[in-house]
């Protein structure tokens, strides 16, 4: 059987591999030019993926650290959880609008705009990824 630490440490475990996988796959995403709608809707339908599976996973993180009484880190995985949550709401409507603008050829700044939304995501996926690495030396 498995001990709380252990779950929680699958769980972070869990979520430095998503946030690695994730964080890799959309770097390379930058060389598409945002010029057409597919890249739009691609590089919007990787994210809510990634929203999605690291919603759960840093929720059940917190949770396990919770079983584990293990508090500044479910608050932490916590965190992690809410800020995913919080910005998947505030990134994807804007993918939609922006992606909306590029689909229409209306506004010149639209494409620059995207990619700005998409380095951004990126920059916060790093910094998620370092925390959660940073997390791995304060489980035993």
């Amino acid at each position: 059987m498995l001990t709380a630490n252990q779950i929680s440490l699958f769980f972070t475990v869990a979520m430095l591999a998503v946030t690695t996988y994730f964080l890799f796959g959309s770097i390379p995403l930058l060389i598409l030019k945002h010029d057409n709608s597919m890249d739009s809707k691609f590089i919007r339908a990787f994210y809510i993926t990634y929203f999605k599976i690291a919603i759960v996973v840093s929720t059940a993180a917190a949770i396990s650290y919770a079983l584990a009484l293990r508090p500044v880190m479910a608050l932490i995985a916590s965190a992690i959880a809410v800020l995913t949550l919080v910005l998947r709401f505030k990134f994807i409507p804007q993918m939609d609008q922006i992606g909306l603008a590029i689909r229409e050829d209306k506004q010149l700044m639209a494409i620059p705009q995207f990619r700005k939304i998409h380095k951004t995501a990126i920059a916060l996926n790093l910094a998620q990824f370092i925390s959660v690495l940073g997390s791995l030396s304060f489980i035993s």
